[in-house]
């Protein structure tokens, strides 16, 4: 996996330029496994895609998957948000939004622009990779 060093400085400018790259999601994601927390960027990501979902029938699919994979309680993957998101969420899965999750994956978001990311900048990964992209 290789990052251009424009790439890599980038990554430590901001969490967006690192989540813009998908090769920046792939570090942070090996990143975050190490911290036994992926499940934050898998449901950010979760939530992009499903923004994307333009057909109802797919959008209640995709909304039904990601409660049943990342927000309710017991959720293999489950995601720390406050109980009043959770039940927003859970009302909502017979007849989802597209901006149903947006509120969970904004609290998400600070959860990781808060905490994952800057501990991700100081990370021997991200060192190691940044000592790397400038040598080349």
């Amino acid at each position: 996996m290789l990052a251009s060093v424009d790439d890599v400085v980038a990554w430590g400018e901001s969490l967006d330029q690192l989540l813009e790259c998908k090769t920046g999601q792939l570090v942070f994601e090996d990143f975050l496994r190490t911290e036994y927390s992926e499940e934050n960027l898998l449901f950010w990501l979760a939530c992009e895609n499903y923004k994307q979902i333009t057909r109802e029938k797919e959008m209640t699919a995709a909304a039904k998957k990601i409660y049943a994979e990342f927000v309710q309680v017991d959720a293999p993957r489950q995601i720390n948000i406050d109980y009043v998101t959770r039940e927003e969420i859970r009302e909502h899965l017979s007849q989802p939004e597209p901006n149903c999750l947006d509120r969970a994956q904004g609290l998400i978001y600070g959860l990781m622009v808060n905490d994952c990311y800057p501990r991700f900048l100081k990370s021997e990964m991200y060192q190691v990779l940044l000592e790397q992209a400038e040598q080349q």
